[in-house]
């Protein structure tokens, strides 16, 4: 049997609970099952968790760095080096077939490629342009962009994560081929019955109560705010209505905290913190209604991939990241605008019906579409026309 060997470059902290790692974390799984010798280069920053045969390979950490934002910044661009540098000396050790990079890591992936003749995927996760901020960071997010763009010309494949982020490739005229390989739920864990209630109880939720539900940063593009305007215009037209959050910092949390004490909307809302994404099933089960209340981005929201596999009813603005996952079969819509879509969470918290039906529909999209079989099927056909087109050109030179 052929040797199929990868090496997997990942310039983020390896691994944390956020979209970029959990994705990569299937990646990894998806490519061992399928056969591959897989080597993993990435920060040295993060938890260790259990691989299987990934063999996985951490940069050097001179200066102790415990933490890396999201975003183009400085401790990226200096750890980008020594991935380079390390993936580099991976190169010459190792024989590879395919040198897969995730982010500014595609060009690193599509440079090393060529040079020992492998072939390159350059992964692209998010919309450069959804970070905008300063005027520094803004003139990284343009260096960035043109990053990108020399990435997917040089890369023999790239892989968005959505139609938006695909489209984006489209217009850069490469004539790279570009595959739309959607994200997955964040856990391959199912929830039970017994922790769905033992977590209504902690909670003080009673059985006829109905607990709506928000996972996710408090990051402006989520609609934090919007999120936040809504819990006591909902609790002040439902009786029967609680509201849990996941996510945020503790500063974070403390100031939404204030803010609905304020209004005298405190006792019934719970902030739960961060919640490992293995343990995240049982809470998106305890609940009866989910929130997305995204306002902006095209990529997926992650977190409706998780609301999908559980089951329940969703509630989302009517934008465009959200459209790309659901329907009017699988969530109801309202304007990112906090009277109408306080007005949409308050008829489905009364609705019981309407909730069960939702709920079953959404299930049945996760199961058709959205598995950890899918994602690796459709990482497969990716690789197979790399190392296709691969071995066709090798081919051609050793009869030419």
């Amino acid at each position: 049997m052929e040797r199929k060997a990868v090496l997997f470059i990942s310039p983020q902290p390896f691994f944390q609970w956020r979209g970029s790692p959990i994705r990569v974390k299937f990646n990894l799984l998806a490519l061992s099952a399928a056969g591959y010798e897989v080597h993993l280069l990435t920060l040295p920053v993060g938890e260790d968790i259990p691989l299987g045969k990934v063999r996985v390979h951490r940069v050097a950490n001179p200066f102790g760095v415990r933490q890396v934002p999201i975003g183009p910044n400085a401790w990226k661009l200096f750890f980008d080096v020594l991935l380079f540098l390390r993936g580099y000396r991976l190169c010459r050790a190792h024989r590879f077939t395919v040198i897969h990079g995730i982010e500014e890591a595609g060009l690193i992936a599509a440079v090393l490629g060529k040079w020992f003749k492998a072939g390159a995927i350059f992964e692209k996760h998010s919309d450069p342009f959804s970070y905008k901020g300063g005027w520094l960071k803004n003139l990284l997010l343009r260096i960035y962009a043109r990053v990108e763009k020399v990435a997917a010309r040089r890369a023999d494949a790239v892989i968005g994560t959505g139609p938006g982020l695909v489209e984006q490739v489209t217009a850069m005229n490469t004539g790279t081929p570009a595959f739309n390989i959607p994200d997955i739920p964040s856990s391959l864990e199912d929830a039970s019955d017994e922790n769905r209630e033992t977590i209504r109880g902690k909670w003080g939720t009673g059985p006829e109560d109905v607990l709506i539900l928000y996972v996710g940063s408090f990051a402006v593009y989520q609609g934090v705010d919007l999120l936040f305007a809504i819990i006591p215009e909902v609790l002040r037209h439902s009786a029967r209505a609680r509201f849990a959050i996941i996510g945020g910092s503790a500063k974070e949390i403390a100031a939404r905290r204030r803010m609905l004490e304020a209004q005298g909307a405190a006792d019934r809302v719970v902030f739960a913190g961060t919640i490992d994404p293995d343990r995240l099933p049982d809470y998106l089960a305890a609940s009866d209604i989910l929130l997305s209340t995204r306002i902006s981005g095209i990529n997926t929201p992650l977190k409706v991939l998780d609301y999908l596999k559980a089951g329940r009813a969703i509630a989302a603005t009517d934008v465009p990241a959200n459209r790309l996952l659901l329907n009017e079969e699988t969530a109801v819509f309202a304007p990112p605008e906090s009277t109408a879509f306080a007005q949409r969470v308050t008829a489905l918290a009364k609705d019981g019906e309407q909730r069960q039906r939702l709920g079953r529909a959404a299930r049945k999209e996760y199961e058709a579409h959205y598995t950890l079989e899918h994602h690796k099927a459709r990482l497969m056909a990716c690789y197979e026309q790399v190392c296709g087109a691969r071995n066709g050109a090798a081919h051609r030179r050793t009869n030419s």
